[in-house]
């Protein structure tokens, strides 16, 4: 009989996704105990609540591990000269990158929460009040004539916020996959939750599902690949196997293949990126903010993990795999969002590039020795672009149509509504400034100093082709940001025209075709506007002052 080995829990470094994860339960229990009339204001204090005690317990996670690398599961940590970070002989690791990624992704959630607990005057949400019913159908109505609200998106977001955590800090391959799974599933049902375009909107959340569910059976068959051929599911463990022939390496080789496929769908890498922009642009606007920032912060840092510390021993033989998608990604990204006609599908097509940014900075080290540099610029990068990104979205959702009787509709997500904007609405138009021009990577914001610190990584790795490629394509897509600046500031002369005569040619007849109108800023409760003064604040004073972070997110990597 053999003995059974008790885990070794340290309750203390859970306790951030403890927290988020049995607010989520509580969610659950909210929607069946609490009345309908105040399930909004309880679900939203829940959220927010256990938001800001889960920064707090990261907090002090920080301060007690004060820069040493530690477990929370099965707590045993063995030395490893490979790879420079903490082997942990368990399920979790709580170490420099777990925490900065992990409050990165709370504060995205927060801020994400703001804004889907947002109402206009007319008591509206970003999502439809029955998310079973036909679009167009009479019960759909019924349930907008009563002004249903789908509470239940906050327990969703939260348990998505729990598997973007716990995929963040995931040392072994079995928990890697059931947190792949935690995060997905609800992020598949929050994508056909759309008020508007209920068709487009479930056709994202199918097309996300099932391609999600591709990627995920290609991640667990390349788990179970690795698995054959090594005999262990552990990172540390895997690690020390690839540096031993044992006359399986084919069946390893193919195993990490796969596995790096279900990564690269994550991040939204060519040419695994097809997915991005039709479900960015039929999500719920909220949903594609909080999608677009906090699945890439988790899914780059468990890229990390398993690039350098599970997978060390096959940089020099994988690394131009990465080096191949992260060029792709940079060019097809910067190249398609030059031709994007409506705002959303800018601005995925933008994540694409950005993923190809950040797979700089990853495939910079990767067997070349470089155990520091590589890991930093990607934090610092999806810090700045997490900020950019939600402060964006957040615009996007209250930019709306004006009806005929001067009323607010749907989201202008045309690029030709948004002409004027500058005008009508100076300090929303200006906030979107700052956000595309860090995209852009201009100086004195966020992304300036987060392309400074992927491009500088790779430099001094030798990866100096990546950031040249990375330059350029930057420079391409920085036309694209401000061709949407132009237009907003200056719309010229005929902007303001709703309808124009055109000649038909055949007989001299004209006929008269309503251009798109004029977009207007919806006036809301204020949540919205409380995150994008956060997002523009914060990215305006990480251009002018990134010392400060710079300096404490290399400390607790160190």
């Amino acid at each position: 009989m053999t003995g059974f080995d008790t885990p070794q829990v340290d309750w203390a470094l859970v306790a951030p996704v403890l927290i988020v994860l049995g607010a989520a339960v509580v969610g659950v229990l909210l929607e069946a105990f609490v009345p309908a009339a105040a399930r909004r204001v309880a679900q939203l204090g829940v959220s927010v609540t256990a938001s800001v005690a889960a920064l707090g317990a990261i907090g002090w996670s920080w301060h007690r591990l004060n820069g040493i690398d530690g477990t929370a599961l099965y707590a045993m940590v063995t030395p490893d000269s490979l790879t420079g970070f903490a082997a942990p002989l368990g399920a979790l690791v709580v170490d420099g990158m777990t925490l900065v990624s992990q409050a990165i992704v709370v504060v995205v959630a927060l801020l994400s929460v703001l804004v889907m607990a947002d109402r206009t005057a007319s008591r509206e949400d970003a999502f439809t009040p029955m998310v079973s019913a036909v679009p167009g159908s009479q019960y759909e109505q019924l349930a907008t004539s009563r002004r249903m609200q789908q509470t239940e998106v906050y327990p969703l977001v939260l348990f998505a916020t729990g598997g973007m955590m716990v995929f963040s800090a995931t040392a072994d391959l079995l928990t890697m996959f059931v947190a792949l799974e935690v995060l997905s599933l609800p992020l598949y049902l929050l994508s056909g939750m759309a008020r508007r375009r209920r068709l487009q909107s479930q056709e994202a959340s199918l097309k996300y599902f099932l391609l999600g569910s591709f990627a995920s059976a290609l991640f667990i068959f390349g788990a179970a690949l690795i698995y054959g051929s090594t005999g262990s599911l552990s990172f540390t463990e895997i690690a020390a196997a690839t540096v031993s022939p044992n006359g399986l390496e084919k069946l390893l080789l193919v195993g990490v293949l796969l596995l790096m496929v279900g990564l690269f769908f994550k991040v939204g890498a060519v040419p695994f990126h097809l997915w991005t922009p039709d479900v960015y642009q039929g999500a719920p606007t909220p949903i594609t903010g909080f999608m677009a920032a906090g699945t890439k912060v988790a899914a780059f840092v468990a890229l990390v993990r398993v690039v350098y510390v599970m997978l060390p021993g096959m940089g020099w033989d994988l690394a131009v795999l990465v080096w191949t998608v992260a060029i792709a990604t940079m060019v097809v990204g910067s190249v398609a969002v030059l031709v994007q006609n409506d705002i959303k599908r800018l601005l995925a097509y933008s994540s694409v590039a950005h993923a190809g940014f950040v797979l700089t900075a990853v495939a910079a080290g990767w067997g070349t020795g470089d155990k520091t540099d590589g890991p930093w610029a990607v934090l610092v990068y999806l810090l700045a672009y997490a900020l950019a990104t939600v402060g964006a979205f957040t615009i996007v959702a209250l930019v709306r149509e004006r009806s005929a009787d001067g009323g607010t509709t749907g989201e202008a997500t045309a690029l030709s509504q948004w002409a004027g904007l500058g005008r009508t609405n100076p300090v929303i138009a200006g906030c979107f400034t700052v956000f595309l021009l860090s995209f852009a990577g201009i100086p004195l914001t966020a992304g300036f100093v987060g392309k400074f610190a992927v491009f500088a990584a790779a430099v001094q790795a030798g990866a100096w082709p990546l950031a040249l490629v990375g330059v350029l394509a930057s420079a391409v897509a920085a036309f694209a940001y401000f061709k949407v600046i132009v237009l907003m500031y200056f719309p010229g002369r005929d902007a303001k025209v709703e309808d124009a005569e055109i000649n038909t040619g055949a007989g001299g007849a004209t006929v008269t075709m309503a251009r798109p109108k004029a977009a207007t800023v919806v006036a809301t409760q204020g949540w919205a506007a409380v995150t994008i003064g956060v997002c523009a604040l914060l990215s305006v004073l990480l251009g002018i002052l990134p010392g400060g972070v710079l300096t404490a997110i290399n400390n607790i990597l160190l």
